[in-house]
């Protein structure tokens, strides 16, 4: 029988499939059943040819796709959403279960197929591994970038510099920023919690990855200091939005902004931790929880690795 429950559980599924899985795939180069071995392999060639000496040029720039970096960043932000949906779906639906048919169907209009959540969990956590992959060859592409003495190498360490200038002249010591190994394409950056604030003494520690195509590609945040917040997802991934793009002082603004802010206005597109959104936007109580889980991972943070 017909229900709205069997309705929704098909568009579920195939929204995953259709607008997240395989408009990401065509654009990462994953071929159909690729596993995440064969994916590894394939960056390690491609990593070796950038070592052998491809070289880049400022006239020789390769059109970037804004909007397939765009969903790369958000399917990081909300891996564990779907990782979330999948497996509760999974736990319900059998596998190879065909689809209803349903009423507005008909000839040539049809949504056929059967449940499978195993091979879209597999197909998830694949292209998470692509994408951290092409993150980290980020690092090889823009030593070499570096090693030409092309612009943007010279222009990122520029934007570092004056950046770290007015952190000194505003004394703001909340923000530590470095080049790691000297390479203007991965900053590291430490945060110190402001006094009097929900996360007064604690010590985060970020990685800034940039590529070399950057501001059409946009950076990648990671958190390597574990943290219960809203705006951080369990991978470690930090969800923040810049007021403008094309400069690194407005993105170091706003993961400033997205830690600190401690009444943000709802936004759905901002849930990247399922878990501390439903407490976080909860009652009073769960409210309370939030709070204490956030202080404790405050708390641990000082402690050290």
């Amino acid at each position: 029988m017909l229900t709205e429950h069997s309705v929704c559980a098909k568009i579920r599924h195939e929204n995953l499939r259709i607008a997240v899985i395989e408009p990401l795939e065509s654009s990462l180069g994953i071929l159909p059943h690729e596993s995440t071995s064969a994916v590894s392999e394939r960056v390690s060639e491609e990593d070796d040819d950038v070592g052998e000496g491809q070289a880049l040029s400022e006239d020789d720039k390769p059109v970037v796709d804004q909007f397939a970096d765009l969903r790369k960043r958000r399917f990081l932000w909300y891996f564990d959403s779907y990782i979330q949906t999948i497996d509760a779906a999974d736990s319900v639906i059998s596998q190879e279960r065909k689809f209803q048919r349903m009423p507005f169907e008909s000839q040539g209009n049809t949504m056929d197929g059967h449940f499978d959540y195993p091979e879209l969990r597999r197909r998830v956590v694949l292209l998470r591994e692509k994408i951290i992959y092409e993150t980290n060859n980020w690092l090889f592409e823009g030593l070499g970038v570096k090693k030409q003495e092309l612009s943007i190498a010279s222009n990122l360490q520029r934007q570092y510099e004056q950046i770290v200038e007015d952190l000194k002249r505003q004394k703001n010591f909340a923000v530590d920023l470095e080049l790691v190994d000297t390479n203007p394409f991965l900053w590291a950056f430490t945060y110190f919690g402001r006094p009097m604030s929900h996360l007064d003494g604690g010590i985060f520690r970020f990685k800034i990855y940039i590529s070399p195509r950057f501001p059409d590609e946009q950076p990648r945040v990671f958190v390597e200091t574990p943290i219960f917040h809203i705006r951080v997802s369990r991978e470690g991934v930090l969800c923040y939005s810049p007021r403008r793009t094309d400069e690194m002082r407005y993105h170091i603004e706003a993961i400033v902004a997205a830690l600190e802010e401690e009444s943000p206005p709802y936004d759905p597109r901002t849930t990247v931790h399922p878990e501390a959104t439903k407490l976080f936007w909860g009652s009073m109580e769960d409210r309370k929880k939030y709070n204490r889980a956030l202080r404790q991972s405050v708390e641990k943070s000082a402690e050290g690795p």
